[in-house]
Parts: C-alpha cells; sequence; structure tokens
C-alpha cells in the first residue's frame, strides 16, 4: 500500500491584522524532505501548524496522512510524565503492528486456505506487514535507545520525569520520540536547535533515511544542505512562493544565476534607454530643418529635403514609442546585497572602552593578549589582532567565546597583558542587544547613532536588515532578533576599526546569512567572529582559534578545524 502524499491547496490565513499567508500551495510525495525558508515572519511556522491540523486556515484545504507527527517547541506532557512514558507512546504503533501480525497469523493458521476469509485475513496480513516494515517495528526498541544515545540523552534513567529536563533536554527528548516512531509525514520546526553538531548530524542522517514526507523550517543551511530534496522560499514574490529542486546548494546556485540574469536585463535596459533617449533627443536636431542648400544641391533640395526630414521623424517616433514602452516595462534595479560600508569609524557606533590604561602595542597591531585570563571564564595564552584579520572563534557552550568578544571589546578587564592600538575603534554585536532610548523609533535611533549625512548615505532600508514597516516603531517594542538586526545595520553602515560579532546569523534568513559572509569576507578592518553556525564554520577562510573551557587553542588558516565544534 503506497504512503500518502502531504498536499495543502490555497491556505489562507491571517493572525490580528496581517495577512500571513495569501494562497499558499504545497506537494510533498512520500521520500521527498521539503525545507520551508525565508525571513522570520513569513509563516513558515504558521504553515507547519496548517498542515499539522494544529491550526485551520481560514481557506484552503489540506489533506495529510493519518499518521502524522509534529515537532512544536513544548511536549504534550505535563512535567511529572518520565522518559519511559514517553517512549512507550512513540512505540506504542510498532508494537501493536507486530501485535496485530501475530494475531493474523494465528488466524490464518487455523482458516482453511479454500474459505472466502483466508483471502481476506492474507490481504489484511500484507498490507500490515508492509506497515511494520516500513516503521522497523521488529527493530523499534534498539533503533530507540541509538536515537536516544545519538541526541545525547542516551545516559538519562528512564524514570527521569520531564520536569528534572532542561528546555533543550525535553526538545531533544520530543524529536527522538518522532524519530522512533516514524510516522508517513514529519513536520519539524527548526529541528537542530539546541543540538550539537555530531547530534545535527546523526538527526540528518535519521531524517534521509525516512520512506513518507518530511517538511521543516529551519534557518540552518548546513541541516538545509544535507537533508532537502526541495526548498520552498515564502518571502513575498509576484508570484507567490517559490520551490527549487535540490537542496541548498542547489538552491544558492539558482539564486546566483537569477540574480546575474536580472543584473544584467537591467544594465542592458538600462544601455537602451539611454540610447533611446539620445535618438529621441538627438536626431531631430542632428539635420537642422530650415538648413539651407548647399550649391550642389539646389536643383532637387526640396525633394532630398522632404526625404531626409521624413526619415528623421520617422526615427524619432520609433524611438519615442520604443522609449515609452521600454520605461513602462522595465525591471527594477537588482537590491544591494548587504556589504559592510567602506568609511571606517573614526568612534565606532558602540560604546567605546576606556583605553587610558592600556599600553599600545609596538607595531601595527590592533588588540595584543598575553596571558590574559578572566578567573573561572577565559585564559588566552598568545593572541594578535592584525589590520585586516579575519579570525573564526570556536567552541561548546560555556567555552569562553562572548567572554573573548568583551575582553577584546574591553568591557571586562582581565589579569595578564591587554594592549590596545590608541584611537582604536571598536564595535562588537552582542547576543542580547539593548539600546539606551527604548522609546525611540528606529529609524530615528539610526540616524542620531550614525549621524544625519552618514544615515543619509547608507539608508537603513537599502541594507535589507528590518521590514519598512518596522522603522517607525519604537526600539523597545523590537524583538531580540530585530534588535540586533538594528545593531547590525549600525555596524554595517560604518564599521569600526574592530568589528567583533557574536553570533551574527542568528535571527538572519538564509539568504541574509550569506550576504552577510560575503560581505565579511571583502569589508574593511578587523573582523573577529564567533559562531555556532556549522555552515558559515565549513567555509571560513580565515584564521581560527578554538576554546576548550575557557582555555584558547589557535590553528591554521586552511579553512579546516580538527575539531568539528
Amino acid at each position: 500500500m503506497p504512503r500518502p502524499a502531504l498536499l495543502a491547496h490555497d491556505l489562507v490565513r491571517t493572525l490580528g491584522t496581517r495577512r500571513v499567508l495569501d494562497g499558499v500551495s504545497l506537494t510533498a510525495s512520500p521520500g521527498h524532505r521539503v525545507g520551508l525558508i525565508g525571513e522570520n515572519g513569513v509563516g513558515k511556522s504558521t504553515l507547519l501548524r496548517l498542515l499539522a491540523g494544529v491550526d485551520e486556515p481560514d481557506a484552503g484545504q489540506v489533506t495529510r496522512p493519518h499518521d502524522l507527527g509534529f515537532l512544536q517547541q513544548e511536549m504534550p506532557y505535563d512535567s511529572g510524565t518520565t522518559i519511559a512514558r514517553v517512549l512507550d507512546d512513540a512505540l506504542r504503533e510498532a508494537r501493536a503492528d507486530l501485535a496485530e501480525l501475530d494475531r493474523l497469523t494465528r488466524l490464518l493458521a487455523d482458516t482453511p486456505d479454500d474459505r472466502p476469509a483466508y483471502a481476506e485475513l492474507l490481504d489484511a496480513y500484507g498490507q500490515r506487514l508492509e506497515q511494520a516494515r516500513e516503521r522497523e517495528a521488529w527493530d523499534a526498541d534498539r533503533r530507540a535507545a541509538i536515537v536516544l544515545d545519538g541526541l545525547g540523552l542516551g545516559g538519562f534513567a528512564y524514570d527521569r520525569t520531564l520536569g528534572t529536563l532542561s528546555g533543550g533536554q525535553r526538545v531533544r527528548l520530543a524529536l527522538a520520540a518522532l524519530l522512533v516512531r516514524r510516522p508517513a509525514a514529519l513536520l519539524l520546526d527548526e529541528p537542530t536547535n539546541h543540538l550539537d553538531d555530531e547530534a545535527a548530524a546523526f538527526v540528518e542522517g535519521q531524517l534521509r533515511d525516512l520512506p513518507g514526507v518530511v517538511v521543516a523550517a529551519s534557518h540552518d543551511r548546513a541541516f538545509l544542505d544535507a537533508v532537502c530534496t526541495d526548498l520552498i522560499d515564502l518571502d513575498p514574490a509576484v508570484d507567490g512562493p517559490v520551490r527549487f529542486g535540490g537542496n541548498y546548494s542547489a538552491y544558492q546556485a539558482e539564486k546566483r544565476a537569477e540574480r546575474e540574469r536580472w543584473e544584467r536585463r537591467y544594465a542592458e535596459e538600462q544601455e537602451e534607454l539611454e540610447a533611446l533617449r539620445r535618438s529621441a533627443g538627438v536626431t531631430a536636431r542632428r539635420v537642422a530643418p530650415d538648413r539651407g542648400p548647399r550649391d550642389n544641391e539646389k536643383m532637387g533640395y526640396g525633394h532630398r529635403a522632404g526625404r531626409v526630414q521624413q526619415q528623421i521623424s520617422r526615427r524619432v517616433r520609433n524611438a519615442t514609442r520604443r522609449l515609452g514602452e521600454l520605461e513602462r516595462t522595465q525591471v527594477g534595479e537588482p537590491p544591494r546585497p548587504l556589504r559592510l560600508h567602506t568609511t571606517v569609524l573614526a568612534v565606532g557606533p558602540t560604546e567605546e572602552p576606556d583605553l587610558a590604561s592600556d599600553p599600545a602595542p609596538a607595531d601595527g597591531r590592533l588588540v595584543a593578549l598575553r596571558d590574559a585570563r578572566v578567573p573561572g571564564r577565559l585564559g588566552v595564552a598568545r593572541l594578535d589582532i592584525l589590520p585586516g584579520d579575519r579570525l573564526l572563534v570556536t567552541g561548546g557552550n560555556g567555552a569562553g567565546k562572548s567572554t573573548l568578544l568583551m575582553l577584546l571589546a574591553g568591557r571586562l578587564r582581565a589579569a595578564g597583558e591587554v594592549h590596545r592600538r590608541p584611537g582604536l575603534s571598536v564595535g562588537l554585536l552582542t547576543q542580547d542587544t539593548e539600546f539606551a532610548h527604548p522609546d525611540r523609533p528606529v529609524r530615528d535611533t539610526y540616524a542620531r547613532v550614525l549621524g544625519a549625512e552618514r544615515a543619509e548615505a547608507v539608508p537603513l532600508g537599502s541594507l535589507g536588515l528590518l521590514r519598512a514597516a518596522d522603522l517607525d516603531k519604537p526600539v523597545g517594542q523590537l524583538s531580540v532578533g530585530q534588535r540586533r538586526r538594528l545593531a547590525l545595520a549600525l555596524l554595517m553602515a560604518c564599521p569600526p576599526h574592530l568589528l567583533l560579532l557574536d553570533e551574527p546569523t542568528n535571527h538572519l534568513s538564509p539568504r541574509l546569512c550569506d550576504e552577510l559572509e560575503d560581505a565579511l569576507g571583502a569589508g574593511p578592518g578587523a573582523i573577529v567572529v564567533a559562531s555556532h553556525d556549522r555552515w558559515l564554520r565549513r567555509r571560513w577562510s580565515g584564521r581560527r582559534l578554538r576554546l576548550r573551557s575557557g582555555e584558547a587553542y589557535a590553528y591554521g588558516n586552511e579553512g579546516r578545524s580538527p575539531d568539528p565544534r
């Protein structure tokens, strides 16, 4: 019996006064793993809820397999539920398959094969056997132990209650239960949140092996590349959401080619427009209508003059008509990708540290650390940051990455030696961004921090980090992600000598993450990035510094790391 597809047709969903989804359709056949991508707020989670039946659309319909699993942020259990109970629920269908096969086997043994009921029993047995094979029912208990171990939960006692688990551990347990269950359709909302590299890779392998449908909303480009057979971009487009065949690498290639075609067409049309404007404005003046005849033209002057004027008039009319058509139908200018603007700050947009007590390096180094220590948090034997440097800081949670950035920014004092170049401007993007005047509108905040001249030269809207509808909101009404985008915009518009970025791809769409990476490679000044982003780390071509439990280990700039973290 073939597995059913997941179908959505013309879905509409309005939340408050905003139409989040407007006529979205989706077909996901068994074996297809569809990634939902786009900016925050375009409706990825809303679409998943509609597909799961947790929420109802205002219009449109969904046809879903009866066996569907949905990873939500909170598990549908109370805090007293044990891990064993969660696993029992996940294994219930596989165990029911085996019990039903045993029952049908007994009935077949007791039923003569020439009786009509025998054929019906045999057909029922065949269908249940196929279902049990797809669920790998005979191996379900062993698979449960493997999945728990792969998600870092293998050492947990089965009688442990959910109330004793952290939020991240509960999400991992919910994901484990779904992978053990192997439903016909699996819906996932940011499945790699709370996972380290090893657990994320394990989940990717499990999902690739599922025979059914997978639909996942994710900002994780490494996940989208490793798992997806199709991507749906929910960002607003003239013809609605766009579906791309292939993984994230294929999507990137198609988007690059699409932009190149757009830029080429725009340039060609602008060149043609300029030529048509010249033709319409200049051709008519090239031969003056009242020019007197030359001596050798006097006999045929009237005839020739009339013919020339007719030719000029026809050219002018043709050029004017084509000009009008092209001006009406010309494509818009492609939006500029995110980039670090080339004027480097004398004083950065973030608060400058007091550097008076810090001795200056003797050479061109921006910052030099020697045996620098923040007790209980960080120890660095030696680190030099040079002009134009590109340094990636990696390590597990709690290894001291954010502490190192705070130290480089002058926000923390450390034992040992910390040297900074005089007049050094430093910009720091923290994970938790706050602004001094939360009641001030976003647009005004941007202009006041940068100054009117710089804000006019690099308009906030041109950076593509915030929606136009958010520019007049008070800063205090922005989400955490939106505040970080505003802080990033300030740094991109007027970068300092030393730019420090703590998890810069958090809260950004995959498209903006790609643009940011490209901008960091070509931007001015020195840049230090601390990141868990697997895609960014795999593609990094500069120097690297790995932190383990607060101790720093430097290794080369070949872009490869012996430590997957």
